[in-house]
């Protein structure tokens, strides 16, 4: 991409993109960190661009740069501690970026490439409401398309640090890299912790010399009174993009803009993809997605969150009273205090929203979930935390978090409830799906949680006690111009107030709230309760199946010594192939899931045991499932949606049986191909060729006919039916005559058989032929036997 500031050749930018090119890694990095060393900043700012597009790639996602996505440190120890060092928030880059913060320059960072939201704002030349934007759009005369903004070298840094997650092909599946041990996740780490710091204050810019001066921050814009953080902005007011004004900032306040800089960055970058607007549009079925997170993505921003919880919850207790009643704490404090309700709220609650409507139905949505649940639990975060019991019981929730909880009351709710919605659709037979079920039963169930959510659905639920008019303007945000106090009385600082407006800034005043414990959520736990009693059966009867069969049993499968299926039908489910420790895992997640729904919502023993003993109507007579709830149509059964719900979980399956010729199946993989189609050549060519002899031979009265009644005919025949009525009447009255079958002879399990036979017959010193009319001898008179029970009906039925 070009740089309107690199229009003049430059000497030091053409010799660096040389050594790029020519120069050992280690090597190009040493001479970066003599080069921002030794030159000053006026030559420095013709390379800035080149350099953080070469290390983070670019916008468009053509150039990797340096891939820090899947730089490790346990696979490329060398190149990732150069990385490291040279961008560690304290290294050389960072030392760049201060130097030219120092001389105030600006560099152009395209509108194009922000999120759609943000993007579409200013393209309508409409300000977004964050900060962050103000005061650096730059037109061009090229209208909309061309607009820029005007970053200094700090928020330029960061706008393409946060934006390489994003922009950046995502990983291929092949290539297995955890993301906590990439080099990206470990900067992320490494900057929340330098400009967000959890105990002190943020260490001051790194001089890029002994007598520098220290680079002084670029004014804020109209910025929001740090007293006010604590409110929620949710004002509808446009403002037209030329109304950006300019102020002074406050000289208390320039300590922590890097910090509030690269919050907002990483938020607006990482979080700020869909508005309230796109929202509503999303959840029309037809609706089709702007963006969509990754895995990885997902795991950045859980860092993100668990760091904040961190950061907000290493305000001293009486920083945070002082905070709440006074204008004397500084910046800083004010800042731990705004950081969640002012910044990542809003723009998380959607960004979960989305993910839990559209993530798919597998087993990669715990990312999110865990993401959700760290963010849910600020109190596993917090320095006075208590270490778990040896009982492993949780500790109860303190009641100090209970204002967290009210004004963070839909995070808890309403994504509770859209999880129920995910959990019913899913197969709770599956070890991953049962485990994320259990992870948030349990985080729900712990002590006096679900009764401060209780609490927090009933203040919203009060009926409105104030004057109308003046109820209406406590829930709609004012603007950036003023104070978020000044034009409101003190009620707005009453619980069931901050609940509301909690609520409608995030939902909007005509939302419809359906209550976690209200009847339509009961329901649907009620439902969940039942799915999950009837997967504990179903995985209690796999693990019975394990348990009984034999150790070498898959081995002799693929021999064929086992029982041979000739419909091909079987139990799809991971369970097979995981063993029988997760059945009993899957199990225990379960039982405890169970057991933590009945503490949360108060479900009483008989309601489980009703599910318990419905389980006993599934089955018949003679202990076979029932087929799938269906309904008859004119083309046959119907699937109605609780036979679907039934097959996905494993709780009922129809009976596959083959129908057509046998000697037509498919190859199984207990067979030899080639062998199975030579002996199905040489069996048709004897059928074509003696089919008469053979049919007078079957229709003879006496034993001989008998006993090729029994080897050319097909047993159980005339017993089969066709589940299709449409394919039944194509077949109607079609009957094959005698015929021979030599396919037996293409499976392992007798050629197999065989080898054993003639093996053990040479240990008694006996011949292959002699072996050979033995076994024909012995294979005579067990056919004569079976001829005989079959005549007298005690084997087959006629």
């Amino acid at each position: 991409m070009a740089f309107p500031h690199l229009q003049q050749p430059s000497f030091l930018l053409a010799s660096l993109k040389a050594d790029s090119i020519n120069k050992p890694f280690a090597q190009q990095c040493q001479d970066l960190v003599k080069v921002i060393e030794d030159f000053p900043a006026k030559e420095l700012h013709t390379i800035f661009p080149w350099l953080v597009e070469s290390i983070f790639g670019s916008l468009d996602g053509v150039l990797v740069g340096w891939n820090l996505r899947c730089l490790q440190g346990r696979v490329n120890p060398v190149e990732y501690s150069i990385v490291m060092e040279f961008l560690d928030p304290g290294g050389p880059m960072m030392k760049l970026v201060y130097k030219l913060q120092a001389e105030d320059y600006k560099f152009d960072f395209p509108v194009s490439y922000l999120p759609g939201p943000v993007k579409a704002s200013i393209q309508e030349c409409i300000l977004p409401d964050s900060p962050l934007y103000h005061n650096k759009v730059q037109f061009t005369p090229a209208g909309g398309l061309g607009l820029n903004l005007a970053l200094n070298p700090f928020e330029y840094y960061i706008f393409f640090f946060a934006l390489s997650l994003i922009t950046q092909k995502p990983l291929p599946v092949s290539l297995h890299v955890r993301t906590s041990d990439c080099a990206y996740f470990i900067l992320v780490d490494r900057y929340l912790s330098w400009f967000l710091p959890t105990e002190g204050s943020v260490p001051p810019p790194l001089s890029s010399s002994p007598g520098g001066t220290s680079p002084s921050p670029p004014p804020r814009t109209p910025a929001i009174p740090f007293a006010s953080y604590g409110l929620h902005h949710t004002s509808l007011l446009k403002r037209h993009i030329s109304h950006q004004t300019s102020v002074n900032a406050d000289p208390a306040s320039h300590e922590i803009w890097r910090s509030e800089t690269l919050l907002q960055v990483f938020v607006e970058m990482w979080l700020h993809h869909y508005s309230l607007e796109m929202y509503q549009k999303m959840q029309s079925p037809h609706a089709k997605e702007s963006f969509t997170p990754t895995e990885e993505h997902v795991l950045v921003v859980r860092l993100l969150l668990k760091h904040l919880h961190a950061f907000a919850n290493s305000l001293k207790p009486e920083q945070a009273s002082l905070s709440a009643h006074s204008h004397a704490t500084s910046p800083l404090e004010e800042f731990k205090r705004a950081a969640v309700p002012r910044f990542v709220q809003q723009k998380l609650y959607l960004f979960l929203q989305h993910c839990f409507g559209h993530w798919p139905l597998d087993a990669s949505f715990r990312a999110v979930l865990e993401m959700w649940l760290s963010y849910l639990q600020p109190w596993r975060y917090a320095p006075d935390k208590q270490a778990p019991g040896s009982d492993s019981q949780p500790r109860c929730v303190s009641e100090k978090w209970a204002p967290f909880v009210q004004e963070n009351l839909l995070m808890y709710t309403k994504l509770f409830v859209g999880f129920l919605n995910r959990a019913l659709r899913t197969d709770l037979v599956s070890p991953k799906h049962a485990l994320m079920v259990f992870r948030v039963a349990k985080v729900f169930a712990q002590p006096n949680l679900a009764e401060m959510i209780q609490k927090g659905e009933q203040l919203f639920l009060e009926p409105e006690l104030v004057i109308p008019h003046r109820q209406h303007r406590l829930f709609t945000a004012p603007t950036f111009t003023g104070s978020f106090l000044s034009p409101w009385p003190p009620a707005v600082t009453d619980a069931s107030f901050k609940v509301k407006s909690h609520v409608y800034s995030l939902e909007g005043q005509d939302c419809k709230y359906t209550p976690m414990f209200g009847p339509e959520a009961r329901t649907l736990v009620l439902r969940l309760a039942q799915l999950i009693t009837q997967a504990k059966h179903t995985a209690k009867s796999i693990s019975d199946q394990c348990a009984e069969s034999p150790a070498g049993h898959s081995f002799l499968s693929w021999l064929g010594f086992s029982s041979m299926d000739t419909n091909g039908s079987y139990t799809a489910n991971d369970l097979d192939e995981m063993g029988q420790d997760s059945v009993r895992k899957t199990d225990e997640y379960l039982e405890k899931a169970l057991e933590y729904l009945r503490q949360i919502f108060r479900l009483s023993e008989a309601q489980l045991r009703q599910f318990t003993l419905a389980l006993g109507t599934t089955q018949d007579e003679n202990g076979k499932k029932q087929l799938p709830d269906c309904i008859v149509g004119e083309d046959g059964l119907i699937l109605t949606p609780l036979g679907r719900y039934q097959i996905i979980n494993g709780l009922r399956r129809f009976e596959i049986e083959y129908q057509g010729d046998p000697e037509l199946q498919p190859i199984r993989s207990y067979e030899i191909a080639s062998l199975v189609r030579t002996l199905f050549r040489l069996s048709s060519a004897i059928n074509h060729r003696f089919a008469g002899q053979m049919a007078a031979l079957c229709s003879r009265d006496d034993f001989l006919g008998s006993f090729c009644r029994y080897h050319l005919t097909e047993p159980g025949l005339a017993s089969r039916h066709l589940l299709s009525p449409v394919g039944r009447r194509q077949v109607a009255g079609h009957t094959r005559g005698p015929r021979l079958s030599l396919r037996f002879l293409g499976s392992y399990r007798t050629l197999v058989s065989l080898l054993l036979a003639f093996f053990v017959a040479s240990l008694f010193c006996v011949g292959p032929l002699p072996c050979t009319l033995l076994l024909t001898l012995g294979y005579v008179l067990y056919a004569s036997a079976m001829t005989l029970l079959t005549e007298r009906g005690k084997l087959h039925q006629p």
